[in-house]
């Protein structure tokens, strides 16, 4: 799809004013080099949001979401949101892609899981003053036998919050499409960053994997 973009010359203080792209397929940026004011007509945000596309190797998957921690209530619909907290919702992201990769690997005969003890997670200017926060994620892979083999990840987190993790186990299980083989989770222990995110990392045998 085509989207115009008008770049205008600007001297002095750096301005931004970007497009928060809720596929993470697409970034505009404004390095601290440029002196420029980008604007993506498409969307024309008054704030930051920029969602990395999730990088992913046979070892890890990685990416960073960068911007404002809550966007208005009326932008939820137009960046196709389940809610305000739209750093937070990175997490979706970065699980959505550790799962297609986990399934890949699986096909692939590289059969692995999430290595819970090598996550890490930071959240640098999260609760600051400027609303501009640095969401950076890194899950890591190890190599199991097949009967031991993930294939499907998620979270249950809570920014600045606890995570209701037994709701979230509950709808997990409940699933009417049975996605959980054996009704068994694997939970990671509660990770917890310094300015207040909280998260605990799921994944499951899906029932779709022939053994």
């Amino acid at each position: 799809m085509n989207k115009s973009i008008l770049i205008i010359a600007y001297t002095g203080l750096l301005t931004f004013v970007l497009s928060c792209e809720s596929n993470g397929n697409r970034q505009i940026y404004a390095t601290e080099n440029q002196e420029e004011l980008i604007l993506d007509s498409s969307h024309n945000l008054p704030f930051i949001c920029v969602i990395d596309t999730p990088f992913c190797t046979d070892s890890a998957c990685s990416g960073m979401y960068r911007g404002v921690e809550f966007v208005p209530e009326r932008y939820i619909d137009q960046l196709k949101l389940n809610g305000t907290d739209v750093a937070h919702q990175y997490s979706n992201k970065i699980c959505e892609y550790v799962g297609k990769k986990l399934k890949q690997l699986y096909r692939d005969s590289l059969y692995s899981k999430v290595d819970f003890n090598h996550i890490r997670i930071s959240t640098k200017g999260m609760n600051g003053d400027s609303n501009y926060v640095e969401y950076k994620v890194y899950i890591p892979f190890k190599r199991v036998p097949k009967s031991q083999a993930m294939t499907a990840f998620d979270h249950c987190g809570g920014w600045g919050h606890t995570p209701e993790l037994k709701k979230r186990k509950f709808d997990l299980l409940s699933s009417p499409n049975k996605i959980v083989r054996n009704k068994r989770l694997w939970i990671s222990r509660l990770f917890k960053t310094k300015e207040g995110l909280q998260e605990y990392w799921i994944q499951w045998q899906h029932t779709a994997c022939s053994r």
